[in-house]
């Protein structure tokens, strides 16, 4: 019995490690994840769509809604401070937690604004509020989407074979131009094989086959 007392004992401040709010400023990674004082977050009860995904508007046009949601959020929140309550970790080993910034919880309010999913697989704390934004075709629910863990089961967008990462895109104009990696619109340069577009080892390659490299 003094055996099992004192293992108890000593576990009590793993586990209040464990549950310490984590607060500091905010870095975002995508619209989901974040940095908070140096410590990796995914924010507990919701799903946004990935960087990388693509969404249809009300007319049928493509869009990057990833980067789209991910740029919305980082205009709110990116610099501000949060407050975070740990909850679980992850198979990435993030922490999962339920954060507040100004006293707003985070989550409720990216799914109110349509900018992220209710991660109804974890969670039901944030289906009320998907209900109501999807009744008022609010953000990404202006349009066709994805559910991104549906996206994410289904592969993802088209990505690069092995060593060749030059994106060669056409333009709405019908124009071919490639983009290499670091170029300011590389990451939200989607490749659809459908339309003709494809991937090229070399910038060389690229301009031999009629691109013309994107100009920023």
């Amino acid at each position: 019995m003094l055996r099992i007392c004192l293992i108890f004992v000593l576990m009590l401040p793993l586990a209040a490690a464990a549950s310490e709010e984590i607060s500091g400023p905010v870095r975002v990674v995508d619209a989901d994840t974040w940095d908070v004082g140096g410590v990796r977050v995914r924010l507990h009860g919701i799903d946004a769509p990935e960087m990388d995904q693509t969404c249809q508007s009300r007319e049928g046009a493509d869009w990057s809604c990833g980067v789209w949601a991910t740029d919305k959020v980082r205009r709110a929140y990116e610099g501000r401070t949060a407050r975070c309550r740990p909850l679980d970790r992850d198979r990435y080993g993030r922490t999962v937690a339920r954060c507040e910034v100004a006293g707003e919880d985070v989550g409720r309010t990216l799914v109110e604004k349509g900018l992220a999913f209710a991660f109804r697989k974890y969670s039901g704390d944030y289906v009320s509020q998907e209900r109501v934004a999807m009744a008022e075709k609010s953000g990404l629910h202006s349009g066709t989407v994805q559910a991104p863990w549906l996206f994410r089961a289904a592969g993802g967008a088209a990505k690069a074979p092995s060593d060749c990462r030059i994106k060669g895109n056409i333009s709405a104009e019908g124009e071919r131009i490639y983009h290499v990696p670091g170029q300011r619109h590389y990451a939200r340069t989607q490749i659809n094989p459908k339309k003709g577009e494809r991937w090229f080892c070399s910038a060389a390659e690229a301009r031999e086959a009629g691109w013309r490299a994107a100009r920023r």
